[in-house]
């Protein structure tokens, strides 16, 4: 039988272009070589698109070190480990490769991938990808229209301030509604990237001039109390949409936000402790009373319904003394070795491999067009 061909998509444009490369061989590793073929492409920070004879050893994380689809000219190397990275050579058009796969797996995360630009693209190309479609994805990916429309569903939501380029700063009334400590966001990112905790007026100017560095729409958010957990959800073959085991992140003390003890550290899950230092502890499965967990995994497929998502989507929640709060959705979680979204359906009972042949599987039952 002909083996299905794969294009697994990686880098991109976005800040976030390092953490997609090492998502991208994760897939790249765990896709069954005796039922799929691999197509890896990579584009490059500033938008070209490369067709990779690559070593998949090298999309990956090597000591601090993170990998990238860089370069200038016609043959690229990947930056983390060039002895080991192969060849990326230019497409002048896309389409020349893609039309010849049976899928795509678009493992962008952030703007320029994550956020319905290419899943427009393969849609009027007519190409079968995995993943949400255009609406979900751009929804999933404006932190400001994400919490519309969960909360248009009657889902609890946090407090927050969208301040759009022209507004400077947050309104004195609306100060006073965040309270302190507020988080300062781009309002179309992810992994923690431009993100900084204030707990002083006085340096919300600059914690905003950084989130502006990496989207000019900024998210001014209330800090809400409670415990961080997640929540996979997938859509199979079949049509059923089904929630993981619930798993939750927990800072070490030493590294926990203390704002009256002596510990200094990062005061939220921040990027390098997302993916570099390897100091966070897991829970998988979170320690939840089961009517509770049973509440955040009801409210997880609640929320990918929302937003009319396709095939994946992993929820993340506030435990809060009132109850869950949803945080954000992320319509093309981490596929990385530590990320939670493939460790909360293992832990589930769907391996990694199992996991994305259904990906693939739902992305080719589901097709293209209006559905």
């Amino acid at each position: 039988m002909n083996r299905i061909r794969v294009a697994v998509v990686f880098g991109g444009r976005s800040s976030e272009h390092t953490v997609s490369c090492v998502s991208a061989g994760a897939v790249l590793r765990n896709l069954d070589p005796e039922r799929y073929e691999a197509v890896p492409i990579g584009i490059t920070p500033a938008g070209t698109w490369m067709l990779a004879d690559i070593d998949i050893a090298a999309l990956a994380r090597h000591d601090r070190t993170l990998p990238s689809v860089t370069g200038g000219g016609i043959e690229l190397v990947l930056a983390a480990d060039p002895s080991r990275a192969g060849t990326l050579v230019a497409l002048d058009d896309p389409r020349t490769v893609l039309e010849t796969v049976d899928v795509v797996f678009p493992v962008l995360h952030g703007p320029f991938g994550e956020d319905g630009t290419v899943q427009g693209m393969l849609e009027l190309a007519g190409i079968p990808y995995v993943g949400p479609g255009v609406l979900a994805s751009a929804a999933g990916m404006d932190k400001e229209f994400t919490k519309k429309l969960l909360a248009a569903d009657g889902l609890p939501v946090g407090v927050q301030v969208v301040l759009r380029p022209g507004t400077a700063t947050v309104a004195p009334a609306d100060r006073q509604r965040l309270g302190l400590p507020v988080f300062v966001k781009p309002a179309r990112g992810g992994s923690s990237i431009g993100i900084t905790k204030v707990t002083d007026w006085a340096d919300l100017d600059t914690a905003i001039a950084t989130a502006r560095g990496h989207d000019p729409k900024v998210i001014v958010e209330a800090a809400i109390i409670g415990r961080e957990v997640e929540c996979g959800v997938l859509e199979f073959p079949d049509g059923r949409v089904e929630a993981s085991v619930v798993a939750e992140i927990r800072m070490p003390e030493d590294l926990a936000d203390a704002d009256a003890g002596e510990q200094p550290g990062p005061a939220f899950y921040d990027f390098d402790t997302k993916y570099l230092d390897d100091v966070c502890e897991f829970d998988v499965p979170a320690k939840l009373d089961d009517d509770l967990a049973e509440e955040v995994r009801a409210m997880a497929v609640r929320a990918f319904r929302a937003l009319d998502c396709q095939g994946l989507a992993r929820v993340d929640f506030f435990v809060t003394e009132d109850g869950p709060v949803i945080n954000e959705i992320n319509t093309m979680p981490g596929f990385t070795p530590i990320s939670m979204f493939p460790r909360m359906w293992q832990e589930t009972g769907v391996g990694y491999p199992e996991l994305l042949a259904g990906l693939i599987d739902t992305a080719l039952t589901r097709g293209t067009g209006l559905r």
